[in-house]
């Protein structure tokens, strides 16, 4: 588990005690040391005292929060240290000026990334991914080569996402297949298994932007919007291949999640129990932190450092015109 990374699932209350963060839930009281502790994930109900807050805000420590279902609900931001004027304006720029070279780098990686994990099992036997894989790696270059909008670029990624769901027969066990994606409830293991390894690694990704100049706001493929930090959205898509889709075939394949032993299922809705979610986030954080050799730093580095270098990325085509490539697995193999 990452020492950066804090998960609370009991009821208590956060409160501040000298430099550390208290919890006193049913099970008693624990200390949490702040100095090393990067962002804090709340799965049930939580009160906070305002003293935390400010000991929180002063050391840059975000606090994002889930519901029942396991869906992000929102998070505590504090004050950004690394605001920059400047580059919000060159962002939004960019949004008006070269949105489409952006959201299809975008689409790029993710169609690049789905084709390396899903070779994988073409490698090992399941030929009948073979239609797919030859279709993310041959059409999906030439579409995003023409002339199309925004609308059309997002038709094309809700493609390549379909298409992707209807491969899950073929290698995962029958318990686990994808009839249809649900979202809000997930009405099975596998929504539930996506749902919430997506609220995670949306959470992941927005902390990595705090500690960048970037706006987490101003997005490029997805649209800007009301409440939510859509940038985060754009950033997170390329990485579910690698992160959240490889933990969740790891932990089905692997039987590290069984069916009847770590899901609640209700009348019209199914979620992971408390059990279930720690193996998951114990999976997700191993993912996250581990290493592959970086192809340009020459150097080794782990996902969730990966994860900011792309925001990096970004700025620097924003700022100097650099030409922005996503993340992209087969490079960092």
């Amino acid at each position: 588990m990452s020492e950066q990374a804090r998960y609370i699932f009991s009821k208590g209350g956060l409160s501040r005690k000298d430099f550390s963060i208290q919890f006193r839930g049913d099970r008693g009281i624990n200390y949490i040391p702040i100095a090393d502790t990067r962002e804090l994930y709340c799965f049930e109900d939580i009160t906070i005292s305002t003293k935390l807050l400010n000991l929180l805000a002063n050391s840059g420590v975000l606090i994002h929060f889930f519901d029942y279902f396991g869906h992000y609900t929102g998070t505590f931001y504090p004050k950004n240290h690394l605001v920059s004027g400047s580059l919000t304006i060159k962002q939004c720029k960019a949004f008006t000026e070269d949105r489409m070279v952006i959201a299809k780098a975008f689409v790029s990686g993710i169609a690049a990334n789905i084709y390396f994990l899903m070779y994988h099992y073409y490698r090992h036997g399941k030929k009948e991914l073979k239609e797919y894989i030859d279709w993310l790696r041959a059409d999906i270059p030439k579409l995003l080569g023409k002339q199309i909008n925004i609308k059309q670029l997002l038709m094309i990624e809700g493609t390549i996402w379909a298409r992707f769901y209807q491969t899950f027969k073929v290698f995962l066990p029958e318990d686990f297949v994808l009839n249809k994606r649900v979202k809000r409830p997930p009405d099975n293991p596998i929504n539930a298994l996506i749902s919430f390894g997506n609220s995670l690694l949306y959470a992941k990704t927005l902390t990595q932007i705090y500690h960048t100049h970037l706006d987490p706001a101003i997005s490029f493929l997805h649209e800007p919007g009301e409440s939510r930090f859509s940038l985060s959205l754009d950033l997170c898509e390329v990485f579910k291949p690698a992160v959240v889709y490889k933990t969740i075939f790891d932990c089905v394949n692997n039987r590290k999640l069984n069916v009847s032993k770590h899901f609640s299922k209700e009348l019209n809705y199914c979620i992971l129990n408390e059990q279930g979610r720690k193996i998951f986030i114990k999976a997700f954080e191993d993912r996250m932190n581990q290493v592959f050799n970086h192809p340009v730093l020459k150097r080794k580095v782990s996902y969730k450092t990966a994860v900011k270098l792309d925001a990096y990325k970004l700025i620097k085509f924003i700022t100097e015109g650099k030409e922005f490539s996503a993340f992209n697995m087969e490079a960092c193999k």
